[in-house]
């Protein structure tokens, strides 16, 4: 399985189509590993989604910004892939909305992407951009 520092093509393509859910993966504050799903986009070379200010997730990410993000396809043929990174919290109520606006349009539907912004974008919700450090895909598993 081949590995990278970035997102290639194929990576973009596989992680935008759809409404697939990404899988974040974080740890505890006593160390235990944790996973929870998230709905994201990609801007520029990270991933990104928002989450708020004070739940298990940013309080992790400000102990420790090493996570990983798995998204896969549960059907044939089968195919993931993980991004390893760094996550940097940004507290920008503009930026929260107008990245909960995208996400919205992706996961609600065009029609429902403002009614997602701004419901979204408020003081306390924080954007989450993850940098990629390392990538592992696989996006034919049974083939």
């Amino acid at each position: 399985m081949p590995t990278t520092n970035e997102l290639l093509p194929e990576h973009r393509q596989f992680l935008l189509e759809g409404t697939r859910t990404g899988k974040l993966g974080y740890t505890a504050a006593d160390g235990r590993p944790l996973v929870a799903p998230v709905w994201f986009t990609i801007d520029g070379e990270d991933l990104v989604f928002t989450t708020f200010t004070d739940n298990a997730k940013a309080r992790s990410m400000r102990r420790d910004p090493r996570v990983v993000m798995l998204v896969d396809l549960e059907a044939p043929p089968y195919g993931f892939v993980q991004v390893q990174g760094t996550a940097e919290l940004v507290d920008d109520v503009s930026e929260s909305r107008r990245i909960s606006t995208i996400v919205g349009g992706r996961y609600m539907g065009a029609d429902r992407a403002d009614e997602f912004g701004k419901r979204n974008g408020v003081p306390g919700e924080l954007t989450i951009r993850i940098r990629p450090t390392k990538v592992i895909a696989n996006l034919n598993v049974s083939g």
